[in-house]
């Protein structure tokens, strides 16, 4: 199966869920920075959640099908249209040979994943096909899609996408009876991040810390798959010591020397010497990645425990989604 790039949108990458081996080697995770959507687009299919999507970021982007292909897709970026119809989301679409297919703007987000049965076919660099864009490796040679990029899927497809490849294949577009809840994309309320407290937290004044609690804070443009800058209430220390750089992730919340607050993501640094206010809930990661410039959002302070509560039962109805898929299939 094959595709071309006509329209590259403004940011795709191939991605999948990243490379954790190598954090010692101060190698980034990187992968999809809604994980949970590029998930679901690979379960909708059959494929193996890790498999490698395309991960787009808001719409203007096409692509044309050089072969008869099968895709599913989730995330609230963009509406894939194809012949002046809406192709459904979170669910297996057969694409005859000569479709072209179009990301049109959607509100509900900034981020959507596209899946093709067995995973689009890409080297392996350090155990992930995710693209790093600092370091120019992984993903299509280490870069941004560009126009007339020719991607193709590997022939490792699961008796069950083979299934549905074999009940949609025909001369027109069609798609599975059946679809993913886009309630499974919802770990959360929207605009409210969970959030734990950050190994310095107590290196702030105390008016700061209930402003973080109690004050709405704003989604600045300049932000990238690195981190988020969040613009709001100055975040005032009240201990002046250094910090030696020290280990960070994907949901770390920093302060920066002015008082601002940096919010990092799945291309983030290993280390890092701005002190730790909070920490996202693994489970509201996904939540991060959708939110566009100039999007509110508040934090609702939860313990560390509740944060691992979370994330093992969004992982425990992930499970219970593929064994229904597969009795479905």
């Amino acid at each position: 199966m094959q595709i071309r790039i006509l329209k590259p949108g403004l940011h795709t990458t191939i991605q999948d869920l990243g490379r954790t081996q190598y954090l010692s080697q101060a190698v980034p995770i990187s992968g999809a920075l809604d994980p949970l959507s590029a998930r679901i687009a690979n379960l909708a299919l059959g494929n193996p959640e890790t498999t490698a999507v395309l991960e787009f970021s808001y719409a203007n982007a096409s692509f044309s099908c050089l072969t008869d292909i099968l895709i599913a897709y989730a995330g609230g970026g963009a509406v894939l249209m194809a012949s002046g119809e809406k192709l459904p989301s979170r669910r297996a679409i057969f694409l005859p040979a000569g479709t072209v297919v179009s990301l049109v703007h959607n509100d509900n987000g900034v981020r959507t994943y596209l899946s093709i049965a067995g995973g689009w076919d890409v080297p392996q660099v350090l155990g992930s096909r995710s693209t790093y864009l600092p370091a120019a490796f992984g993903g299509y040679e280490g870069r941004l899609l560009k126009k007339d990029d020719l991607l193709s899927s590997s022939n490792t497809c699961t008796s069950a996408t083979l299934r549905m490849l074999h009940e949609l294949r025909g001369e027109s577009v069609r798609s599975t009876s059946w679809g993913i809840s886009d309630r499974f994309l919802k770990p959360g309320e929207k605009n409210t991040l969970r959030v734990f407290p950050g190994r310095e937290i107590n290196w702030f004044e105390a008016n700061s810390i209930v402003s973080l609690f109690a004050e709405p804070f704003r989604m600045d443009l300049r932000s990238n798959r690195m981190g988020m800058a969040l613009k709001g209430p100055q975040m005032k220390r009240k201990v002046r010591e250094e910090l030696l750089s020290t280990a960070v992730c994907p949901g770390t919340i920093q302060v920066t020397g002015n008082g601002e607050m940096i919010l990092l993501m799945a291309d983030c640094q290993t280390t890092g010497g701005y002190p730790r206010i909070a920490h996202v809930a693994m489970a509201d990661l996904p939540l991060c990645a959708q939110l566009k410039p100039h999007d509110q959002i508040c934090f609702h302070l939860i313990d560390l425990k509740e944060a691992e509560d979370l994330y093992t039962e969004q992982e425990e109805e992930l499970k219970r989604l593929v064994r229904a898929i597969h009795t479905k299939i």
